[in-house]
């Protein structure tokens, strides 16, 4: 969407095909730090600023640090940063709403891609195709449809898998909880696993219950058709922890589910085919800590566009695009390998405390800065 935005904002036709049936078919995911130099600067080229500043919670940058048994190693509340929180939801919503009408077509699962002989492609949805295309766009995900075109790679299971669960309306429902996460999000290690609890909008926690297990684990251990079943299963997983920690996951809605999470090698790259490109996870899925992801993704379709915008030839701004791409991508790509490799090692929760630390040195020394 974002880079559909930002090629409207510049006379360039788009389309957005999605494959849900509307913007609300499903949950959207938690809460996002933007970073001024990557997603906020996107929003700022697709002309969304003002739109982002409504929905930014510049108050919600704080970090915690806990032990299994409560005990608050660190405490970082400082909400002086440049990366505030924003809802998936709501960033999803002020993006569709800057798209002209038709410009994203819903219920269209890509099935597959048709070179033409002419060097256009065709896509298929179901039985319908759909063409001629000059560009194609892989934004499809971690399991991107488009991807084959160009690569042969595919993500593979980091050994870790998060349980998510949500608490509703926290603040008023439950204080002393609201009270222990604060105004940001918590860390807790432990005895083999972990736990990350985040503050979205609207007093509603997300948190995810963090495990280094086969890729099935999950789904031979929990039973989610039931959610009072998947939640008393994943209370005996935390048997010995802090009161207070486990009263987390027993507050928790009925929406529990596992994400394994998956990764594509560091250094993910194809040659060049004209006439299709990857973006975002579609390019170089990685795992979520550091929170690089959206970023990376929002980063790759401002300069995706900037460049199609600038150029005279299409198929050289592509080209030029994947090159800055591929070597863009290597740092976040590597600190996120990095960190789920260490996540849950013997030395987790000093690793953790190192990185909270040195996050807070580095916003200090920004500030000083100006």
């Amino acid at each position: 969407m974002t880079l559909a935005r930002i090629l409207h904002l510049n006379g360039i036709a788009a389309t957005v095909f999605e494959r849900e049936e509307h913007a609300l078919a499903r949950p959207q995911g938690g809460t996002l730090d933007l970073h001024a130099e990557s997603g906020q600067l996107a929003l700022r080229r697709a002309g969304l600023e003002k739109e982002f500043l409504r929905i930014a919670r510049y108050e919600d940058q704080g970090s915690r640090l806990y032990d299994k048994d409560g005990r608050l190693v660190l405490a970082d509340d400082d909400d002086s940063g440049d990366r505030p929180e924003v809802d998936r939801s709501a960033l999803r919503d002020i993006l569709l709403a800057s798209l002209p009408a038709g410009a994203v077509q819903w219920g269209r699962e890509l099935r597959e891609v048709y070179a033409r002989p002419d060097g256009a492609y065709d896509l298929a949805f179901g039985a319908e195709l759909l063409g001629p295309f000059d560009l194609v766009v892989g934004a499809d995900g971690a399991w991107s449809r488009v991807r084959p075109l160009v690569s042969r790679y595919r993500p593979q299971y980091s050994g870790l898998t998060f349980i998510e669960f949500g608490i509703d309306d926290v603040d008023a429902s439950h204080p002393a909880l609201s009270e222990l996460v604060g105004r940001g999000k918590i860390g807790v290690e432990g005895d083999g696993r972990s736990m990350i609890v985040q503050r979205n909008a609207n007093a509603h926690l997300r948190g995810y219950a963090i495990f280094r297990v086969p890729a099935d684990w999950a789904q031979r251990t929990f039973d989610f058709t039931s959610p009072a079943s998947a939640r008393a299963r994943l209370i005996v997983e935390f048997e010995g922890w802090a009161p207070e920690l486990v009263a987390l996951i027993a507050a928790s809605n009925d929406h529990i589910v596992a994400r394994a999470i998956h990764a594509l090698p560091i250094g993910h790259h194809w040659p060049n085919r004209v006439g299709v490109t990857l973006l975002g996870d579609a390019a170089h899925v990685m795992s979520p800590f550091g929170g690089e992801g959206v970023n990376a993704a929002m980063l790759d379709a401002a300069e995706l566009a900037r460049h199609l915008v600038e150029a005279d030839d299409w198929t050289q701004a592509v080209r030029l695009y994947e090159q800055e791409m591929f070597e863009r991508v290597m740092e976040p790509a590597t600190n996120a390998a990095e960190a789920a490799a260490t996540e849950l090692s013997h030395i987790g929760l000093e690793l953790t405390l190192e990185h909270v630390r040195q996050h807070a040195e580095m916003r200090a020394e920004m500030a000083r800065a100006g």
